[in-house]
């Protein structure tokens, strides 16, 4: 592990909306010059497919992506834990950096209502990156 990279975490409680948009424009924006990871606490069976669609609008194919379990490790390995909405279940690590980004739940959602959901967690990542000393490269779509 490149231990020169921040690592974020993003965590939901079903992995398949916000918490991979999360991680989506994080590893896209940063360029890979941040250590991405996401996980639910209660993961779905797959990735919701409004969130998918409204991804590829921007350029991001998160086809591959499967919902990943919240653990111990992941929160222990990240430098920065972003909660989407996973409640109390995420474990609590002195010296971590939390911040609880308060958005709507895609789930269930049409393409239309996850747009927006979408352009608010791009909005914070670039601002996220812009915390972390990292420029974001050129936008996406």
């Amino acid at each position: 592990m490149d231990t020169e990279r921040p690592s974020v975490l993003f965590v939901c409680i079903h992995n398949a909306g916000r918490s991979q948009m999360g991680a989506a424009y994080t590893h896209h924006l940063s360029g890979g010059r941040v250590e991405v990871r996401s996980a639910g606490s209660a993961p779905a069976d797959s990735i919701n497919p409004a969130v998918r669609e409204a991804l590829l609008e921007d350029g991001i194919d998160i086809s591959a992506e499967k919902p990943k379990i919240l653990t111990t490790e992941a929160v222990e390995a990240s430098d920065v834990v972003i909660t989407m909405g996973c409640g109390d279940t995420c474990p609590y690590f002195p010296g971590k950096r939390y911040l609880d980004w308060t958005l709507d739940d895609p789930a269930g959602q049409g393409v239309e209502a996850v747009r927006p959901i979408r352009d608010e967690i791009k909005a914070r990542v670039r601002t996220l990156l812009g915390e972390l000393g990292i420029d974001p490269v050129d936008d996406v779509a």
